[in-house]
């Protein structure tokens, strides 16, 4: 079993940062691709950024330039730096990850979520 534990969300004036992290644990044998989704009420979910284990990333056009996605392989852990942040970035954000567990299958996992609230 696989288990992400989140940290950083909170309540932050626009034009502040945040810096949130997804630390995986558990039988893993190893984790590929790692990212942070997020939903807002009434709206889809969405992926916001993701990584792969060799540092590949891909970034929602809404957060290019603003946010920055980064992992520490060795702690199986994903990192969201979050700067310049407007109310439209308010959202339940979630880690993703996708992990090889002794269960030796591929398997995507998710974090519980975390608010992420903009507001002066």
């Amino acid at each position: 079993q696989v288990q992400l534990a989140e940290s950083g969300g909170g309540l932050v004036q626009p034009g502040g940062s945040l810096r949130l992290s997804c630390a995986s644990s558990g039988s893993i044998f190893s984790v590929s691709d790692m990212g942070w989704y997020r939903q807002a009420p009434q709206k889809q979910r969405e992926l916001v950024a993701s990584i792969s284990r060799g540092g590949t990333t891909k970034y929602a056009d809404s957060v290019k330039g603003r946010f920055t996605i980064s992992r520490d392989n060795a702690k199986n852990t994903v990192y969201l730096q979050m700067n310049s942040l407007k109310p439209d970035d308010t959202a339940v954000y979630l880690c993703s990850a996708q992990a090889l567990s002794s269960t030796l299958i591929m398997t995507n996992y998710w974090g519980r979520g975390l608010q992420v609230t903009v507001s002066s």
